[in-house]
């Protein structure tokens, strides 16, 4: 299943000449890519490291990604073809994703300004190779406050914690108000697991990424620590956070999360990669009644012994459902999904 995409309109309009005494910015156009793989208990992001960090010393963790070259026929063919380079993995599903072209965006110092189109793939787990060291990483790695499959994550406490510290420290009682607000709605104890990129630029703003102290060219404080996630190459990490709220969105009302399902399975199997995207435990009787309801499986006629217990039927997923509805997917409402301890 492939999405195609038409060129963003910030690459098809006409070249502007500009007036005279008036500066023209020099950019690059970059293609990154998303990639996601999902075990039952793991969901994971393909990175490549690109250099080593000129203070910490630790390798530099990134996207995939590459400029659009004069033979790249459309940006999708570029994008594949520096995926397949830098990691010989051959891309199936793939949607775009967003642009970022943020004036004080920069990639690389010596291009100018960059814009840089990223995709969202799926794809089934398969050992990396390719040009680049490539790694799949579980993607708490980089947001360690979004799982709460095991309840409420460690990281949150220290977070809130410094989060409460910079709303208060606001200049006026407005602005104080407005911080507490935003605060309120990104961590809410009812938690909406689809406010990732909310929650990241709520952190990034408040000094609690370290991308943040880097883009400022100061010192990342060494208070910080781990607990705020491992920090990736540019904005690479509020790429990632725009991939996995718009899958967690998507897995609702589209049957994508099958992409990353092997070709049969049990529902428990289904239900632990959904549990892992979403990063919330689900209602194990609901979630079965909610999958038969909408007719997203099939049974194969096997079982699988592989559960530790009883023997499991196995499924799989039938692509008709897609002809009979248009938005067959998994919607389930979230003060159902979350206990908040």
């Amino acid at each position: 299943m492939v999405q195609t995409e038409e060129l963003p309109a910030e690459l098809s309009t006409p070249r502007v000449v500009p007036r005279q005494g008036q500066r023209r910015a020099a950019l690059s156009v970059r293609l990154s890519a998303v990639i996601v793989t999902a075990t039952i208990d793991e969901p994971r992001v393909l990175t490549v490291h690109i250099g080593h960090d000129p203070v910490e010393h630790d390798p530099v963790e990134a996207l995939p990604s590459g400029p659009l070259e004069v033979e790249h026929r459309t940006l999708e063919v570029g994008l594949r073809a520096w995926v397949e380079r830098q990691t010989a993995q051959k891309l199936g599903y793939v949607e775009q994703l967003y642009t970022f072209g943020d004036r004080d965006r920069v990639e690389d110092v010596r291009t100018g300004r960059a814009l840089t189109v990223a995709y969202l793939a799926l794809v089934r787990e398969a050992r990396p190779g390719g040009e680049a060291e490539a790694v799949w990483h579980s993607w708490y790695r980089y947001f360690p406050w979004e799982d709460w499959r095991a309840g409420r994550p460690a990281a949150l406490p220290p977070l809130e914690a410094r989060l409460n510290q910079w709303a208060g420290e606001a200049a006026g009682a407005a602005e104080r108000r407005l911080r507490e607000e935003r605060v309120g709605l990104a961590f809410a104890r009812s938690w909406n697991e689809e406010l990732v990129l909310e929650r990241y630029e709520l952190l990034y703003e408040a000094g609690l990424i370290q991308e943040r102290w880097r883009d400022l060219g100061q010192p990342i404080p060494s208070a910080d620590g781990a607990a705020f996630g491992v920090p990736m190459a540019a904005d690479h990490r509020r790429i990632l956070a725009t991939a996995i709220g718009r899958l967690r969105g998507k897995i609702k009302y589209r049957p994508v999360v099958f992409e990353l399902m092997p070709p049969a399975f049990t529902l428990l199997q289904l239900q632990c990669t959904v549990e892992a995207l979403s990063g919330v435990r689900l209602h194990k009787q609901n979630f079965r009644r909610l999958v038969e309801h909408q007719g997203l499986v099939e049974e194969t006629g096997g079982i699988s012994a592989e559960t530790g217990g009883r023997p499991a039927r196995l499924v799989r997923f039938r692509r008709d459902v897609v002809l009979e509805r248009p938005a067959p997917g998994l919607r389930l409402r979230a003060g159902r999904r979350v206990t908040v301890s």
